[in-house]
């Protein structure tokens, strides 16, 4: 909408992965493993939950939870500071350039990716390569497999989104440029996401197929050993703090998709009432070619019209262009944050397994297995990684939303504005034929 993409956070900066402190430190380990533990109030207030009608499984509302009064409060409620704009970032992407590839076997779109860097992982300052879909999404599932306890950002949907036919059209390679953009600048502004080794190769490559062909490597066994724990285990003490962020999701993704079907409904009839107008105009008009005194007023109404066809254009391509995407992206999101907090009980309910198979033996033991104390630690990291994915998941969606909703109002306000000045600008022309009768 107005004023360009959402502005993204800024990174970290150039820190090593082994100098960066685990947010879990300090922490104890029974608050971690789902014990009686206090929920997280950073996760339970109003500023980590953007929903403010959320009930909250303790039975707690957070403050300020009543619904804005208007617009402008909504706006005002989503208001976001730009402390961070001053931190230095040291790592730019942007994805343009679209191409079309005519081969033999396929027809597809290449984009190029530019990368400018001061980091010591990249050899040079400046890298230049080209990327199609399906290589962002062998990205994706990389970082999934390497990543289990991060929220990884969703990609736009493989297939052409509904009312699309065409799917190498302007309109609708734009639309997945803008998308693409977005993921990878995601991807480099999260603090340990962007020092991923897969993503360093799909920015610098020149070959990307070479490294599509190799074997897992150790460290993405880590995730895949994921989705095999526990399978079949029902949880006892979920705590409360990733319940919430369960209900949470649940009423995002259902309030989102309603907000999109809704949408998309009030698109369709103002491209229906486009065409209406489309037709209208033109009547006027051949109407004063048989008409002498009234000519002159009916050329204006259907010029007045037209103008009002062109703003209701404007706004629609707005809508589709703008709107729509940006919520799509969201219930991608809320799909792929529970997809992590899935992962996060599978850990949890293996924990638990090994507790209870520990318990269940006789002989005396003068301390904890390692197995045991080792999947607490697993937890403990899958606990730590969630709640601070969640805390910048929520910053970037209301950063995103103010933006989203304010240039929504703005063009809507500037539809109206141009109906305004269309049919204000025959009252005159009216006026004088009245007077000269």
């Amino acid at each position: 909408m107005s004023g360009g993409p959402p502005k993204a956070l800024p990174s970290t900066g150039p820190q090593s992965l082994r100098d960066m402190p685990h947010p879990l430190a300090g922490s104890s380990s029974e608050e971690a493993v789902g014990g009686d533990s206090t929920p997280s109030p950073d996760l339970l207030t109003a500023r980590s939950f953007g929903d403010k009608d959320l009930i909250l499984p303790n039975g707690g509302t957070p403050a300020g939870t009543a619904s804005p009064a208007s617009s402008s409060s909504l706006l005002n409620r989503l208001q976001l500071d730009d402390d961070m704009d001053g931190e230095t970032r040291d790592l730019f992407v942007t994805v343009d350039d679209p191409k079309k590839h005519v081969c033999t076997m396929e027809t597809y779109i290449t984009y190029r990716i530019t990368t400018k860097s001061t980091r010591v992982e990249f050899d040079l300052p400046e890298y230049s390569v080209r990327r199609r879909y399906q290589d962002f999404d062998w990205l994706r599932n990389k970082l999934e497999e390497s990543q289990p306890t991060h929220l990884i950002p969703p990609l736009p949907e493989k297939f052409v989104v509904k009312g699309v036919v065409d799917r190498f059209s302007e309109e609708f390679v734009e639309t997945r440029r803008k998308a693409l953009d977005k993921f990878l600048k995601r991807i480099t502004d999260h603090p340990v996401l962007s020092f991923n080794e897969h993503f360093n190769v799909f920015l610098t490559a020149k070959d990307l197929n070479a490294h599509k062909k190799q074997g897992m490597a150790l460290l993405t066994r880590v995730g895949e050993s994921v989705k095999h724990v526990a399978g079949g285990y029902k949880l006892r003490n979920r705590p409360l703090e990733f319940a919430a962020i369960g209900e949470y999701l649940d009423t995002f993704a259902l309030k989102l998709g309603t907000i999109d079907r809704i949408a998309q409904r009030i698109i369709k009839e103002e491209i229906e009432y486009l065409v209406e107008l489309r037709e209208y105009g033109p009547v006027y008009s051949t109407w004063s070619a048989l008409e002498g005194e009234l000519a002159e007023p009916l050329e204006g109404v259907s010029a007045c019209i037209g103008n009002c066809s062109t703003a209701l254009e404007e706004l629609t391509d707005d809508m589709t262009e703008d709107f729509l995407p940006v919520l799509r992206e969201y219930i991608l999101y809320s799909d792929s944050m529970k997809s992590v907090l899935k992962k996060r009980d599978q850990v949890q309910a293996e924990y638990e397994t090994k507790l209870e198979a520990v318990a269940l033996k006789k002989e005396e033991r003068p301390k904890v297995p390692a197995d045991v104390e080792k999947c607490q630690d697993r937890m403990e990291c899958f606990n730590a990684d969630l709640k601070a994915d969640m805390e910048r998941w929520q910053n970037n969606k209301r950063q995103d939303f103010r933006q989203l909703l304010m240039g929504m109002a703005d063009k809507n306000i500037q539809y109206y504005e141009k109906c305004l000045m269309a049919w204000e600008s025959i009252i005159p022309l009216l006026q004088e034929k009245q007077e000269a009768k």
